[in-house]
């Protein structure tokens, strides 16, 4: 019995790089199932991944103004029915339910929970908001050769601060947006801003470059969220919009309910990353 276990999940084990090739719905599939609950970096190469926030109905409205607002961080990809876990239009047939590797449950600004399955959590005034992550531009930065923390490194990742930049606010919705940050060498930095520019969906072009002192962050070493990233001589810190901005202000706010995905590991959809200059 035990030597047929062990077969079991030999089989069903799965790599990163098995990942890559994979379809939106394979991955999804793969994620539904439980043979993977990593990270979402380079899954389905050259298809849009997303962040997720799902609210109750009640406060979906100002939520989707904020995001509205606030393109840079949340750039809306779609919003669901109420009630319904499908998302329709970017991935027929998933469950925004058991289609995300890990979710983040906020309940009046803390977070009090990661889990695997919300089913049990979904109620029929339910509305998922899906908004735009810079893990969709994965294959064009893999393809320029931009060597980016996360790409270069199995256990890298960007850095992940709180500014002191104000999102516009909505309704209840309001507070600060959240940046990441990668450490980008000088002799590139023209060929990043070109090609993430290109990209409105995954938060486009930076934010910032240089100083993290004039965005509010005294010490890169003090992430909220990611790993540090040690900035080398030949290197600047460049810093872009992060959809994780939702997540700071579930916390600011208080927010009675917030189910989001856990840092990192994001919705994958069936939408192909359309690169405007090709």
């Amino acid at each position: 019995m035990g030597a047929q276990i062990e077969k079991d999940r030999a089989e069903n084990s799965l790599s990163r790089t098995d990942l890559e090739g994979l379809s939106g719905a394979q991955v999804r599939q793969v994620i539904r199932e439980g043979r993977w609950t990593g990270t979402s970096k380079r899954h389905a190469l050259g298809r849009e991944q997303a962040n997720v926030v799902i609210l109750r109905e009640q406060y979906a409205l100002d939520f989707m103004r904020f995001c509205q607002r606030n393109p840079k961080p949340l750039f809306l990809i779609e919003v669901t029915n109420t009630g319904d876990p499908e998302p329709k239009m970017s991935a027929p047939g998933a469950d925004i339910r058991t289609d995300v590797a890990a979710y983040r449950v906020y309940r009046n600004g803390k977070a009090t929970e990661d889990l695997a399955d919300i089913r049990h959590l979904w109620r029929d005034d339910h509305v998922a908001f899906l908004t735009g992550c810079n893990l969709s531009v994965d294959q064009v930065m893999i393809e320029a050769k931009i060597p980016l923390p996360h790409l270069i490194s199995e256990t890298g990742w960007p850095s992940q601060y709180v500014s002191n930049i104000a999102c516009q606010p909505a309704g209840i919705f309001s507070g600060p947006l959240v940046v990441s940050m990668r450490p980008i060498q000088k002799d590139l930095l023209v060929t990043v801003i070109e090609l993430s520019s290109r990209f409105p969906r995954s938060h486009g072009a930076p934010l910032h470059i240089g100083d993290p002192a004039a965005i509010g962050i005294d010490d890169l070493n003090m992430v909220t969220w990611g790993k540090p990233n040690v900035i080398g001589q030949d290197e600047v810190p460049v810093f872009w919009a992060c959809g994780i901005t939702a997540q700071a202000v579930a916390c600011k706010i208080g927010i009675p309910e917030m189910i989001t995905h856990k840092p990192g590991h994001m919705f994958v959809t069936d939408l192909a990353v359309v690169d405007p200059l090709r």
